[in-house]
């Protein structure tokens, strides 16, 4: 075999752009930043040791017998990215050599933003970040203030935010299927999927008036109780969800085709997946007993009865049938929390957090004016720091806030799945073939608005 090239300036997608990287570099008398060498398709820190890789990879023509290898864009438009992803791929013929995960194509700047606007308005920027995954975005953000203010939450509020948390689980899962089965090959599944996600967004919209980005959720509790035929509606969407989920294993489980698209594809052993940081179904599709909900109990999670679904190949068909357990436990966690709903408020009786009663606005100024300066004004937090974790579909989300006694965060983290998660796109698909690629991309069920944020 030759030289192994990555193709003259006419057949590199990126030749122009990886030039202007290393000038740039050079100019400005720096190493490569991360992007900038993978946007030159090499290993490299500094621009002469990237101008020489090129040169190397772009050499003499390839004699008989012999292949360069291509370096091509996949993303950020590519509707198997799962989202605006750019993969800069290294292909062998179909097998990819080595692959860099460009981000960056969806940033909103929500973490910045959120030291801009009170406590109260900050619930409203970070439902956006992970779009699938609302409620546990604001769930995560309302503990970290709750903790830090001293806030009680009521226990009704706690069995609200599970139940919510639960269905959105399910939702959120319901996408991953029917788009990674969309991309296999298995149109029909799709179009289940949405059909029960779709009552499940009527359940949201019914409660909280949104069937995506909810405010429900606050620092104190939530938004308000139940509406009259709210729970009747969510025992008929739990009593018709295993059935819905036999059928989606009737199409997928024992298929060949999905097997052999899925079963030892994108593996990693748990060892290496515990170094990169990876949780959720993708660390408990490898074994290991992984979840915040068990871990360190929230929201009263210790007074339900469920299992954590594991695997143990740790490939692209363990990551499957995990999500299909979880979605079964979803079902059990939610009958459970309506059987046991407590009676009483859902929003913290500490009127310096919460809100007046809206019945009182009418007939009291103090409250009208107290509700104003909420709003408005938003409520001071005292000095410190706190972290809050909760178990997202896709794996531990957690939100970090400073505060530094004013009604404004100081700073405001958010520890993302997916953005640590995607890590491991580049492990698993070295020395897979292009269409395993999707495959592992779809298995890691990453989301580009908790990626960005």
């Amino acid at each position: 075999m030759g030289t192994q090239a990555a193709g003259g300036a006419s057949s590199l997608a990126v030749a122009e752009e990886a030039r202007s990287a290393i000038e740039a570099a050079r100019r400005e008398g720096r190493e490569l930043t991360e992007t900038e060498q993978a946007i030159a398709g090499v290993e490299a820190s500094t621009a002469e040791e990237a101008e020489a890789r090129m040169i190397v990879l772009a050499g003499a023509d390839p004699g008989p017998g012999d292949r360069r290898r291509m370096l091509i864009n996949l993303g950020p438009n590519h509707p198997s990215t799962h989202g605006v992803l750019r993969l800069i791929v290294e292909l062998d013929g179909e097998v990819v050599r080595d692959l860099h995960p460009v981000t960056g194509y969806l940033h909103t700047g929500i973490e910045k933003q959120c030291e801009n606007k009170t406590y109260w308005q900050s619930v409203t920027l970070v439902t956006r970040m992970d779009y699938l995954s609302t409620f546990f975005n604001i769930h995560a953000y309302s503990m970290a203030v709750e903790r830090l203010a001293g806030i009680d939450v009521p226990p009704r509020a706690e069995y609200l935010r599970i139940i919510l948390s639960e269905l959105n689980r399910i939702t959120s899962h319901l996408v991953w299927l029917g788009t990674s089965g969309l991309e296999l090959g298995a149109m029909t599944v799709f179009f289940y999927c949405i059909r029960e996600r779709e009552k499940a967004l009527d359940l949201f919209e019914m409660i909280s008036g949104e069937r995506m980005n909810h405010r429900f959720f606050w620092p104190g509790g939530c938004a308000e109780d139940m509406p009259e035929g709210f729970e009747a509606a969510v025992r008929r969407f739990i009593d018709r969800m295993p059935e819905r989920i036999d059928e989606y294993e009737g199409m997928l489980t024992s298929n060949p085709i999905w097997i052999e698209r899925n079963r030892g594809v994108g593996v990693m052993s748990a060892e290496d997946l515990i170094n990169l940081g990876v949780t959720g179904p993708v660390l408990r599709a490898a074994g290991v007993d992984l979840d915040r909900r068990k871990l360190s109990p929230y929201s009263g999670y210790e007074h339900f009865d469920f299992q954590v679904p594991l695997g143990a190949a740790g490939d692209s068909y363990d990551r499957y049938l995990v999500r299909i357990a979880e979605m079964r436990e979803s079902v059990r966690i939610i009958g459970q929390a309506l059987d046991g709903l407590p009676e009483g408020p859902v929003i913290t009786q500490d009127r310096k957090y919460a809100l007046p009663p809206r019945g009182e606005l009418a007939t009291s100024m103090e409250s009208l004016i107290h509700h104003f300066k909420l709003v408005t004004e938003g409520y001071k937090v005292p000095a410190g720091e706190a972290y809050a974790t909760v178990e997202s579909p896709r794996g531990e989300l957690g939100c970090y806030v400073v505060a530094d006694g004013g009604p404004k965060p100081m700073r405001v983290h958010m520890r993302d799945p997916s953005f640590v998660n995607l890590q491991a796109t580049r492990p698993m698909a070295k020395d897979r073939y292009l269409a395993d690629l999707i495959a592992i991309i779809g298995s890691l069920d990453g989301v580009m608005g908790g990626v960005d944020r």
